[in-house]
């Protein structure tokens, strides 16, 4: 369990992979081919590159992203490597609300299909 990843508040507009999250806030890991190092990187430079998205921070391992929604509300992405397992578990966060309507779980799964294809669309 990534214990340096932020568990979920109590609110449903977030979705983690740690395995003491609420099953109804679960996402599965990212599983990455390939060097698990060299999928890391393709997803920085993907979430780098994708609109309305900012890198707060990127070490080697780990990485926390800030990203707007159109309408100007900022959520929170954390991404941290596993290499070892070929994971990388994430949590990704509305900051205000209650509701998130899906977002942040529709956010996970778009990075789990940019690992699988390559790309970084829709990212956030």
């Amino acid at each position: 369990m990534p214990d340096q990843i932020t568990p979920c508040p109590r609110k449903p507009n977030c979705v983690c992979s740690r395995s003491d999250a609420p099953a109804r806030r679960r996402v599965e890991p990212l599983a990455v081919s390939g060097d698990p190092r060299a999928a890391f990187g393709r997803l920085k430079d993907s979430l780098a590159a994708a609109p309305r998205t900012t890198l707060a921070e990127a070490r080697e391992d780990y990485l926390r992203a800030h990203c707007r929604s159109r309408l100007g509300f900022i959520d929170d992405l954390e991404c941290w490597l596993f290499e070892d397992e070929g994971v990388i578990h994430v949590r990704s966060a509305s900051r205000v609300g209650y509701y998130d309507f899906g977002v942040n779980r529709r956010r996970v799964e778009a990075l789990r299909r940019s690992l699988g294809a390559g790309g970084g669309a829709g990212l956030c």
